[in-house]
């Protein structure tokens, strides 16, 4: 099957189980994917755009409605679409950083972090962690004393991933912010891998801004993402224009300036608008996420020589995996090398692991099925049983 000339039909999640650590949220559900079809053309959303023209004032389809309804979801005051949750990271660092200010974030934090804050001029301030890759309170009391002393100033922003992207760890994300506020730092709290996989609660967080990715965990088409402030920030970041022509003296009404007008237009916006529906009802589920995560660990940590990297037992389930004494062995002698491993993989039917890694290597299963989970449990077991790996 083909779209075009040279462009193959993506098949992955049709044919095999697909436990790619960046992939397992953002599965489109069958609404969404009807939307992809019915909104694909770019400005399909302002067929009925009227004054103030703006996005999160449309009524048909229920735009405006969908915005109040993410802010309320997520326990804050506004809220509003973005392409990505990298470009909802950008908007609040244009708002707080200027050149050579200090902001915190984490050893582990994404790379979009780091760039919002290059972007805007600010310098980067890490947390370190813990021995078990933990980001706690005292830590981030710690730092930010250190960076007081080396300029003469707090951070003028904290970024705090609840669950980062490196080991799938969950971070003491309430005790951070009550840190943090105590010396007036406003909080990024980045739910990239929590927002549309597991309730998220803003206030009771204590965040002055949530974050969140539609394409990563919220089964929307990409680039899609979610910012949403408290009342009390919500008028800084989602400030309007103020700007005038010099020779029209055209101003520009209401748009606002971070979010460069409108955002999201057509199938990014009306694909997470038809999921939405189902990502409210799974999150109240996560319990059933971790217990098919746990049958897939227990068969991997039965394979002699394998280790568990992530904190263990997982509260979530992305989960990275260490065999370098147990598949990398086999790697070593194997005519295919690394690659025998995903070679393997992929004729089982299941897809999402890098090709070639043996040693170190990540995975998701969020969204598969108990029955899927006993399968890829089996199969990890008999690729071992297949090289003469011992089982315990």
């Amino acid at each position: 099957m083909k779209c075009g000339s040279g462009i193959e039909a993506r098949q992955v999640n049709e044919v095999s189980i697909n436990v790619d650590p960046i992939q397992a949220g953002g599965r489109l559900t069958v609404d969404a994917m009807k939307a992809v079809i019915a909104y694909g053309d770019g400005y399909s959303v302002c067929d009925n755009c009227r004054k103030p023209n703006r996005l999160d004032y449309i009524s048909k389809p229920p735009i405006a409605e969908f915005h109040k309804d993410l802010a309320q979801w997520l326990n804050m005051d506004s809220a509003r679409v973005v392409p990505g949750a990298r470009r909802g990271f950008q908007a609040v660092c244009h708002t707080y950083v200027k050149q050579g200010d200090p902001v915190l974030l984490t050893s582990l934090s994404h790379y979009t972090e780091f760039l919002a804050i290059e972007d805007s001029g600010g310098i980067a301030c890490e947390i370190p962690v813990d021995k078990k890759y933990i980001v706690t309170a005292d830590e981030t009391a710690k730092k930010i004393e250190e960076v007081k002393k080396q300029f003469g100033r707090p951070p003028v922003l904290l970024f705090i991933d609840h669950v980062d992207y490196q080991f799938g760890n969950v971070h003491d994300v309430e005790g951070i912010t009550k840190v943090a506020h105590q010396y007036d730092i406003p909080v990024l709290y980045n739910g990239a891998y929590t927002v549309g996989i597991l309730p998220v609660d803003g206030k009771k967080i204590g965040a002055d801004f949530v974050v969140g990715s539609g394409h990563k965990s919220m089964a929307a088409p990409a680039p899609s993402g979610v910012v949403a402030a408290t009342s009390e920030r919500a008028n800084e970041v989602f400030r309007t224009t103020a700007i005038t022509g010099d020779v029209t003296g055209r101003k520009f009404g209401i748009k606002e300036t971070e979010l460069m007008g409108c955002t999201l237009m057509g199938v990014t916006l009306v694909g997470m608008m038809a999921s939405f529906p189902h990502v409210e009802e799974r999150v109240k589920h996560f319990d059933r996420e971790l217990e098919n995560n746990r049958i897939v660990l227990e068969a991997l940590l039965s394979i002699e020589g394998t280790k568990v990297l992530s904190e263990y037992p997982r509260k979530h389930t992305l989960t990275r995996i260490d065999t370098t004494n147990s598949f990398d062995k086999v790697a070593q002698n194997h005519k295919k090398r690394g690659f025998f491993f995903s070679s393997a993989l992929t004729e089982k039917g299941i897809a999402g692991i890098i090709p070639g890694a043996t040693r170190v290597w990540k995975f998701n299963t969020y969204g598969i099925t108990t029955k899927q989970a006993n399968y890829l449990a089996q199969v990890f077991i008999d690729i071992a049983r297949e090289n003469n790996l011992k089982i315990s």
